[in-house]
């Protein structure tokens, strides 16, 4: 049993994990959402998707802690919470993977995976020299990185030494390990090759095969169409529909996206992961 894996629950499958009721965000005269709504599931991927300005970004930061709403609430477990920084989600077993990866390039993967939540040496050695256990980090990062099922060509390897998707999959897999709710993920396969992506796109859903929920927000429709059991579209700073990929097709799902198609928010809201 891993380091983290002991502390995780698994909800049962349509579990309401994660809602967002009624957010709004102003800056300025600019209103980033309006009245937004979110609900995550356990067992399932939701893809959030949007056209610039729709406020996908605004609502992962609101999530992850980064903003703080002006109006509406968030809950988690059907609790409502109160982030004001993104520790506090981290606390709760909220993990995010941004678009920059914030990992350190010159450190090995099995460093960058415990970045910030190192394992010290027991007794003396850990609390008053304050020595890190290197050996168990390493060995926690082999096991890991084998129940994900993803490829590295050693643990000890450089960040910098590794393809761009292995880089990815180093972030994915941080917030693999250490999440214990939900993992949100901000475009996970943006600049990837077509080989790249496929792999990171495996990562999710072995996580989801975990028993994580999974909040991904993507432009990359095959992507999305391939991952999701749900679809949250939004325009305008709102939601306008709730949708699965058995339900509408690729080219509908864009026309909702543009307002090219009128959306229905309540048509697909009480369905859940495994809605057809």
């Amino acid at each position: 049993m891993s380091v983290q894996a002991e502390s995780r629950r698994t909800p049962a499958k349509g579990t309401m994990v994660l809602e967002a009721r009624n957010i709004v965000k102003r800056y300025g005269h600019v209103t980033a959402l309006d009245g937004a709504n979110l609900e995550l599931r356990a067992g399932e991927v939701l893809a959030v998707i949007g056209d610039n300005g729709a406020g996908k970004s605004t609502m992962v930061k609101v999530l992850c802690g980064a903003v703080i709403p002006d109006q509406g609430e968030v809950l988690l477990d059907g609790v409502p919470v109160h982030f004001t920084s993104p520790l506090d989600p981290r606390k709760r077993g909220i993990e995010t993977v941004y678009q920059d990866l914030a990992v350190a390039p010159a450190l090995d993967i099995a460093t960058n995976l415990f970045l910030g939540r190192e394992v010290r040496c027991r007794g003396i050695l850990g609390s008053w020299f304050r020595l890190l256990d290197k050996r168990r980090m390493k060995s926690e990062a082999q096991k890991e990185m084998a129940e994900l099922k993803f490829r590295l060509p050693s643990i000890d390897s450089a960040v910098e030494d590794l393809s761009g998707g292995q880089r990815q999959g180093v972030a994915v897999a941080r917030a693999a390990i250490f999440a214990r709710r939900l993992v949100i993920m901000d475009e996970p396969t943006a600049a990837l090759g077509v080989r790249e992506s496929g792999e990171v796109l495996n990562l999710i859903r072995t996580i989801r095969d975990r028993g994580l929920p999974v909040l991904l927000i993507s432009h990359n429709m095959p992507h999305v169409f391939e991952l999701a059991d749900r679809i949250h579209i939004m325009r305008l700073g709102r939601r306008v529909a709730l949708t699965t990929p058995q339900k509408h097709t690729m080219g509908e799902v864009v026309a909702i996206m543009t307002g090219a198609m009128p959306g229905n928010d309540q048509a697909s809201g009480a369905d859940g992961p495994s809605a057809a």
